[in-house]
């Protein structure tokens, strides 16, 4: 079981639409997946098809109010494909946590009871380096890092880096980088062509070969409460994320 956190400050970077697409995508090829919501905005639930209004239990119970994370994990829409939802109130589960014990550990915790029925747990994290991020880089294996293919791309990704490194020296030894992801890529313009050259330069064989396109469907699937695989798979986007969880499932072996 592989547990993998999708993770960039930088807003805007497809984020949750790599975690909601790559969670769908895994779940075709046979693995049972649990995607995590830690965003307070709570898009990656919605865009899974989840009333976020109507929810009793999700993961701010869990974190705050010591609920067992089975209680608030959903079935999708999709087969093998399970999604622990997040509220609006994960806005507040930051100050509420200052006071908690080893509040750095809360989200490894509570994933000990459910890891060994999946075979991937893909958390979506927040753009912000709090302290909810630093409980998924905790308790995760490995962390996945959209890249935009657009000018300043590289921009906050050493403060990323950073935040990583301290995790891994006092909370997480065995955390790695699983790769970088660069998205939205648009082959017609140079500047796309440079950062993705840049990025290679950079970061050498951590970029993943697989490149997300700029794709419309990938835009338009998550207002429909699905994934742009169920939306329209025959689309550019459901095709880059079929290759990138392919090519992650290859690393494994």
């Amino acid at each position: 079981m592989k547990i993998i956190s999708i993770a960039n400050q930088k807003g805007g970077v497809g984020k949750t639409t790599t975690s909601i697409n790559l969670s769908a995508a895994l779940a075709q090829e046979g693995k049972r997946v649990l995607l995590i919501d830690a965003d307070p905005q709570a898009n990656a639930s919605s865009g899974l098809g989840v009333n976020i209004r109507q929810l009793q239990t999700t993961i701010y119970e869990c974190l705050v109010g010591g609920e067992p994370a089975k209680k608030a994990i959903l079935p999708t829409q999709q087969e093998n494909l399970f999604v622990l939802p997040a509220h609006i109130d994960l806005v507040g589960a930051e100050i509420e946590m200052i006071n908690l014990q080893d509040r750095e550990l809360l989200l490894r915790n509570l994933l000990k009871e459910v890891k060994d029925e999946y075979d991937y747990v893909i958390i979506d994290c927040s753009p912000s380096l709090g302290i909810i991020t630093v409980n998924c880089l905790t308790a995760s294996d490995t962390v996945i890092i959209p890249v935009q293919c657009e000018y300043f791309a590289l921009e906050g990704i050493s403060k990323l880096l950073n935040t990583i490194k301290i995790i891994k020296s006092k909370l997480n030894p065995q955390l790695n980088i699983e790769g970088f992801l660069l998205t939205m890529y648009d082959n017609r313009l140079r500047l796309a062509n440079q950062v993705y050259e840049e990025v290679r330069r950079h970061f050498g064989p951590l970029v993943f070969n697989t490149v997300i396109s700029r794709n419309v469907r990938l835009s338009e699937a998550p207002s429909h409460g699905m994934s742009v695989l169920a939306y329209d798979p025959s689309s550019k986007g459901a095709q880059n994320y079929r290759e990138l969880a392919k090519e992650l499932i290859a690393r494994q072996k």
